[in-house]
């Protein structure tokens, strides 16, 4: 299969995809409209088994997310290999940078960058001056308070393309630390902005603080007593299934339904603004500035993009002040590279577990892996009201994270790790957190 697919290329199944008319349906976990493509031609024009996979109802939640679900990768789907996974992967993030030309552009290696621009983390002023004088612009120069991070937004020469002008810099520049603007995806769902109210806080937390960064969490009765604030890092914030999804796992509470951290003061930070080609580098870095500020004990991100320096350093500095910056690895199975925040030194990351504490097969392999919780046969809480079967390594973070902000450290937590089968870590936290779907009447 995978040679067939690269024979032909996936610039030409994306755009048998973009170019395709499209039909409104509601997607069967959550009963939230997305587009689907008509079933793709029977010509084998991308190999068997990705041809098969295309033509399933819920693909487009993987090539061409409308950001409204909160459901995860469908189980089959997940089934389908390594192979068949990388190369949606491609396409998903070629099919980002397709609908976004204008404020989108592919980087190295295909990522998704910000288009036209580069930034340079804590530039020294001589590297900075050849930079400017080698025809680089700056756009924005922003000094974190709570970071003391400076980090400058450089506008590339004329119409060179990111990599270029990347090659360029370096060359003229040489001491310069600068990196792209990537944009990093939910790990596991989607999050575009819907029809529906913010979560608003409704009283104190009880002692512990956990932040998280995502889309913004919408109002829902298991968060009617919880207490939320949140803050925009790509504009207001905007109410998404994603984001409202990782909060009621985290602090949600009605009924049969129970987050793993009730009582827990929540701070969300939305760095996409209800935009999918938001959700920046610069974005993120800004957000964990926001959230040190509040004294975030432990922060989810179920969030994943490339390395980058200036999140890297960011993440850094959070740590040396003891907050535990928590991530999942993604689902773009084993054969994709590492993701981050979750593949850097110190971060915790977390893959997710079926019912039967079988580690998910669509989970992405990172640099390291520490733990695994929840990821599959649960519920999670939809915008407004109800509840929708989640799955991805997005919802076994914040489990994860729970735990971590509860017991304190990541050794006690290793201390209360189940074993699991497959690549598990140290071991399933949080096991007993997983809400069966069926008591909620998730569909």
């Amino acid at each position: 299969m995978s040679r067939i697919v690269r024979r032909i290329g996936l610039a030409a199944m994306a755009a048998l995809l973009t170019t395709a008319p499209v039909t409104a349906q509601l997607l069967p976990g959550g009963g939230l409209p997305i587009s689907l493509p008509p079933v793709l031609p029977s010509a084998p024009i991308a190999g068997p088994v990705l041809q098969n996979v295309l033509g399933q109802p819920q693909a487009q939640q993987i090539v061409r997310p409308t950001l409204n679900s909160v459901a995860g990768l469908p189980e089959d789907i997940a089934r389908a290999g390594p192979s068949t996974l990388l190369d949606l992967r491609r396409m998903r993030l070629q099919e980002l940078v397709n609908e976004n030309r204008a404020t989108v552009e592919a980087g190295e290696r295909g990522q998704p960058v910000r288009r036209a621009i580069l930034i340079a983390i804590d530039p020294d002023p001589l590297s900075l001056q050849l930079a400017l004088r080698g025809g680089f612009r700056i756009v924005a120069d922003e000094t974190e308070p709570q970071l003391g991070m400076r980090v400058i937004q450089l506008r590339v020469p004329g119409d060179l393309s990111v990599r270029a002008a990347m090659k360029l810099v370096r060359k003229i520049a040489p001491r310069l630390q600068v990196d792209y603007d990537p944009i990093f995806e939910p790990a596991g769902g989607s999050l575009s902005p819907i029809t529906a109210a913010l979560a608003a806080s409704a009283g104190s937390g009880a002692g512990r603080i956990i932040g998280m960064i995502d889309g913004g969490v919408a109002s829902h009765p298991s968060l009617a007593n919880a207490s939320i604030e949140q803050s925009g890092f790509a504009g207001n914030p905007q109410p998404t299934g994603h984001g409202t999804a990782v909060a009621s796992l985290l602090v949600g509470s009605q009924g049969p339904f129970r987050g793993a951290a009730t009582g827990a003061q929540l701070y969300v930070a939305d760095v996409y603004g209800g935009n999918r080609a938001a959700g920046s580098a610069t974005a993120i870095v800004k957000a964990l500035g926001w959230l040190a500020g509040h004294r975030a004990q432990v922060i989810n991100i179920s969030l994943v993009g490339p390395e980058n320096r200036a999140v890297a350093r960011a993440i850094k500095i959070l740590q040396a002040r003891g907050i535990q910056i928590v991530a999942a690895v993604g689902n773009d199975g084993p054969a994709a590279p590492p993701q981050f925040p979750a593949s850097y030194p110190g971060v915790v990351a977390v893959t997710g577990v079926d019912s039967r504490g079988k580690a998910l097969p669509e989970a992405g392999k990172a640099a390291h892996l520490d733990f695994a919780a929840p990821g599959a046969d649960m519920a999670a809480a939809t915008p407004g009201e109800g509840y929708a079967r989640v799955r991805g390594t997005s919802f076994a973070a914040p489990l994860a994270a729970a735990r971590l902000s509860i017991v304190g450290s990541p050794r006690r937590l290793a201390a209360e790790a189940k074993p699991g089968s497959g690549r598990v870590g140290q071991g399933i936290v949080c096991g007993s957190c997983r809400v069966d779907p069926r008591t909620v009447g998730a569909k």
